[in-house]
């Protein structure tokens, strides 16, 4: 037994070693441009106005104000010495995927420096600023983590308290980012604290846009007794495919036809209605399709 798990795991780590070699230049072209994206609107929005949004960025604005420490080289040492701990926490695969981003976002971040100088925004609320910041970086950290890269910092951090305390990556990442947002609090007051974490949103709203894209489709799961006349309800809306799934009930024990049909989001409202006229008592779960690929297409 303990063979065949081995050689299963030998499969996996073979895959997963083709992934990293996969598009290499292509995907270190998108991580130093995200890498530039995020350190210019950090220097640009958050540095220059004290919004601490999140991870080891955010705590350098902090640590800036409190001590002068420049924000650089203080984003490049705790990325230094939390390469180390992930090293022996987390061990080699986990941390490789950390280090160019890690040296990369903080050079980019002293890089850009200068930058902030030339850009004023005279008479501009402080709202709009916390905004266009969120969004610029979102659209950044969307590019690195499509490389399958990413910047390390409290990243790092997270993953280790998710592995040790068995709390999921999103409770630990949530309660990482609200400490940082709310250190804040050493250096200015509440209302700061308060456009950190919209600024901490919409990083995450825009990160997820750039990463799955704007849903093109949407995905029907449904089950109804009036099986064969859905399936032709669907086949006849433009561009929508449909595939039929043998299912079984939960609870009834009983065996039913699952249909999975992928609709135009520009279609939803024709379906989703058409769907109730044919059967009132019909079920059915809708989903965004952020990709689909050619061979779900209906031949």
């Amino acid at each position: 037994m303990n063979i065949f798990k081995k050689l299963r795991q030998k499969r996996i780590n073979k895959v997963i070693n083709d992934i990293d070699k996969k598009d290499l230049l292509k995907r270190y072209m998108y991580l130093a441009l995200g890498c530039f994206i995020v350190a210019f609107s950090f220097n640009v929005f958050f540095d220059r106005y004290g919004i601490v949004c999140f991870g080891v960025s955010g705590l350098s604005i902090v640590i800036n104000k409190k001590f002068g420490i420049d924000n650089s080289l203080f984003i490049l040492v705790m990325n230094i010495i939390l390469l180390i701990v992930s090293y022996f926490a987390l061990g080699k695969n986990k941390t490789k995927h950390a280090i160019v981003g890690s040296i990369m976002f903080p050079i980019f971040v002293w890089l850009t420096g200068f930058i902030a100088s030339y850009i004023q925004f005279e008479n501009v609320e402080t709202l709009i600023i916390a905004i266009f910041g969120g969004v610029l970086s979102g659209i950044g950290y969307g590019f690195i983590f499509k490389t399958n890269f990413n910047t390390g910092g409290t990243d790092i951090i997270t993953e280790i308290v998710s592995k040790y305390t068995k709390v999921s990556i999103g409770k630990a990442t949530l309660v990482s980012d609200g400490l940082v947002v709310l250190s804040s609090l050493l250096v200015s007051s509440w209302e700061t604290v308060l456009y950190g974490f919209l600024v901490l949103y919409i990083i995450s709203f825009m990160t997820d846009k750039v990463v799955l894209g704007i849903s093109q489709s949407k995905a029907f799961y449904i089950i109804t007794d009036k099986e064969k006349i859905v399936k032709e309800f669907l086949l006849s809306v433009s561009d929508c495919g449909v595939t039929l799934i043998n299912a079984k009930g939960g609870y009834s024990n009983e065996k039913s036809t699952l249909l999975l049909g992928v609709v135009p989001t520009r279609q939803y409202f024709i379906v989703k209605e058409g769907l109730l006229e044919i059967d009132e008592n019909i079920f059915f779960l809708v989903c965004d399709a952020y990709e689909v690929s050619n061979n779900a297409k209906r031949k």
